[in-house]
């Protein structure tokens, strides 16, 4: 546990971030229950500035190639805003705000803000990246770990994707879209319309994950915690539907999670 956490409140919601270890929510507690996985791997860690896997960590920027660590064999996974420490720029009751500049691996400089606003019955995370010098290709999104059970019935994660992205062997989009399948998921959706997930843990709470992101990662193929993941782009999308940020276009995104007790 670092020493440096954020704890905010509202109303009987209590939000703990850890801007040490990739600034990420450590724990989301309603009323006393915790929702997230608890783990320094686990919580809900912000992804950026890419998404899910890059294929063998290899991406293009105009015709410039780069090579990423990769840190999940043999892809390069999740970005590297996880593994670094975050500068708070604010911190308030139930508001905050945290910083960190892109260095190496990354090859572009740039700044990454994140957001969390709590409410009695919400959380919005915001994410946004800028550069004011070379352009370059990213993604960001957020993946929390929600816990599977909370000491009654299993989860239910009900949503309505457009489609299906198909997943190749190596755990990568083929390009081609499918009509969704029945889970287990590690799988990427498309939502054009905006992510519009429920959760809902049976006699206990419904918990809604929205956000104007078209793309959803949901996996669910771990016994402990599920994972919904709303991002700007597919996995390996930096390479495939690449978005630029420029000096006069940041890349910015948001998700809001609101919950009712059932």
């Amino acid at each position: 546990m670092s020493t440096q956490e954020t704890r905010l409140a509202a109303g009987d919601a209590e939000l703990i971030i850890d801007p040490d270890n990739g600034c990420r929510i450590t724990g989301l507690r309603i009323g006393g229950t915790e929702l997230l996985r608890q783990g320094e791997r686990y919580g809900c860690f912000p992804m950026v500035p890419w998404c899910g896997r890059i294929g063998h960590g290899r991406f293009l920027s105009g015709a410039t190639p780069h090579q990423m660590p990769l840190n999940s064999p043999p892809h390069a996974i999740h970005g590297t805003g996880r593994d670094t420490a975050w500068h708070t720029a604010r911190a308030e009751k139930s508001e905050a705000a945290f910083t960190y500049d892109l260095a190496e691996p990354w090859p572009y400089q740039g700044r990454v803000t994140q957001g969390f606003g709590l409410t009695g019955d919400s959380l919005t995370l915001t994410m946004g990246i800028e550069t004011y010098s070379d352009s370059f290709p990213a993604q960001a999104g957020w993946h929390p770990w929600f816990l599977r059970n909370l000491g009654g019935e299993d989860v239910r994660i009900d949503f309505t994707p457009a489609w299906q992205e198909e997943r190749g062997d190596d755990h990568l989009p083929t390009g081609r879209r499918t009509e969704p399948r029945p889970g287990p998921w590690d799988d990427c959706f498309g939502m054009p319309d905006g992510v519009d997930v429920t959760l809902t843990w049976p006699g206990q709470l419904e918990l809604k994950v929205a956000s104007r992101a078209e793309w959803v990662v949901v996996y669910d193929e771990q016994t402990e915690a599920v994972c919904v993941e709303p991002q700007t782009g597919p996995p390996n999308g930096i390479n495939t539907m690449p978005r630029y940020v420029t000096p006069i276009e940041p890349l910015e995104t948001e998700t809001t999670w609101t919950w009712r007790r059932l």
